[in-house]
């Protein structure tokens, strides 16, 4: 199937640089470009896209308007995906997104743009129901919560940090498995032992246990003074 896509960002040439990167890809068609939020809800409304690819900051307030418009579209269009593009690794911003539900949900730094393949697999991953988020911010909220010293994230092995840091990014257990590479029954054993350690319900649902991994490693994203 075709998936159909809205593109916004108030540069021009961020806009010019996405379009390059998915123009020539056959299982996409760019229904609109736009750039502000008005001209964006307006597209949405005109062409109900499969997913909205915008900036999180745009004209007119430059708030966070990219996370208002994944926000209306979990009322109103529940079906429709949205991938937040930021400057910024910030978790923060990430659960701002996933704040109403993690499905469908997709949070990328925009200086991984060029990457053809990876674009357009979170795009894939969204509109399938699922979430991404930059590995980037993984790592961040990785690093900083393994500095405690009384960190539950010390209860795990090596193998289990790369796996949660790699669920926590969105991956389904086969990428994760192909990643590391390692089996899937070891993933699925992984994944059981992290959420038991970290006393996290481990739930069917791929952007469930995203938003419940990521929240968790947001919790304690402060190392402890002195570590």
């Amino acid at each position: 199937m075709t998936i159909r896509i809205a593109i916004a960002d108030d540069s021009l040439l961020v806009r010019e640089g996405i379009v390059h990167v998915l123009e020539p890809v056959p299982e996409i068609e760019i229904v609109s470009v736009s750039g502000n939020l008005d001209e964006l809800l307006g597209a949405i409304e005109e062409h109900d896209p499969d997913v909205v690819l915008t900036d999180i900051r745009m004209p007119p307030s430059f708030g966070m308007e990219g996370i208002s418009v994944a926000n209306r579209l979990h009322a109103s269009r529940p079906e429709t995906g949205v991938i937040v593009l930021s400057q910024y690794a910030d978790p923060q911003y990430a659960l701002s997104l996933l704040e109403h539900g993690s499905a469908r949900r997709g949070y990328l730094l925009k200086e991984k743009l060029g990457n053809r393949s990876d674009l357009v697999d979170a795009i894939e991953q969204v509109a399938a129901g699922g979430s991404v988020i930059d590995p980037t911010v993984v790592e961040v909220l990785v690093d900083d919560r393994r500095h405690g010293e009384e960190s539950p994230l010390n209860r795990l092995t090596r193998r289990e940090f790369e796996v949660l840091a790699e669920v926590a990014s969105g991956k389904s257990n086969a990428a994760i498995a192909a990643t590391l590479n390692i089996s899937k029954r070891a993933v699925e054993r992984h994944i059981g032992a992290i959420f038991a350690k970290l006393e996290l319900s481990d739930e069917g649902e791929a952007s469930r246990r995203v938003k419940a991994a990521l929240a968790f490693l947001a919790d304690y994203g402060q190392p402890v003074p002195g570590s």
